[in-house]
């Protein structure tokens, strides 16, 4: 079993800014292992842990194929064989897709860090744009402070004008949505979750698709 530090959290930490949160991935590990190592199982759709100390969340490391639609169409697979890099793979954006291991030691197969010193939104892959929630999460960490003068690649760019096309965005839960709309409230810019600058158009669109809106 090997653990790192994922996300938010290791992009905060590189920017230097304190982060509120952290995440972790477990590499070559089980379901039954964690729990018999004391983690408390909270995940529905995938295998998601509670430290018995910290109550940070502990996830095993997954990759995910689209089987369906909405941000519950995905398929599953957390076997031990599953590697950190193909973790971070399915990630949305390279500045999100690095890893810290218990050394301190960055791990960055993306090149996010780059794209942190440039401030640009990247994805990571092309699957960017199976999962509709990414786009109304992009527009959420432009709410941040630290965050909120990132530009955005231009094939980024294309990908959210396909999820807007799709039409997956009206497949997306009132509770998803919500979720993400509240932790924008919060921020320190919640106006820019509304009305960001790089994408006004295509943006503005999303909330015409959103179920119950």
């Amino acid at each position: 079993m090997k653990i790192y530090k994922v996300g938010g959290a290791v992009r905060d930490f590189l920017l230097e800014v304190k982060a509120s949160d952290n995440d972790w991935v477990v590499v070559g590990s089980s379901p039954e292992e964690m729990i018999n190592e004391g983690f408390k199982p909270i995940g529905k759709d995938f295998p998601v842990f509670l430290h018995p100390e910290t109550n940070e969340e502990y996830a095993l490391a997954r990759t995910e194929r689209k089987s369906g639609t909405g941000y519950n169409g995905f398929t599953f697979y957390f076997g031990r064989d599953v590697s950190l890099e193909e973790d971070l793979s399915r990630r949305d954006f390279t500045i999100n897709a690095i890893a810290e291991d218990e050394n301190g030691e960055i791990i960055d197969p993306f090149n996010g860090q780059e794209d942190l010193s440039n401030k640009i939104f990247r994805y990571v892959s092309d699957t960017f744009y199976e999962d509709p929630l990414r786009a109304i999460r992009l527009a959420r960490f432009y709410t941040y402070d630290h965050l909120k003068d990132f530009a955005i690649d231009s094939k980024t760019l294309n990908g959210i004008k396909k999820i807007i096309s799709s039409g997956e965005l009206a497949e997306l839960s009132p509770d998803r949505v919500w979720s993400e709309t509240s932790r924008a409230l919060k921020s320190s810019n919640p106006n820019l979750y509304f009305e960001k600058n790089n994408f006004t158009r295509p943006f503005r669109s999303i909330f015409f698709q959103i179920k119950g809106t």
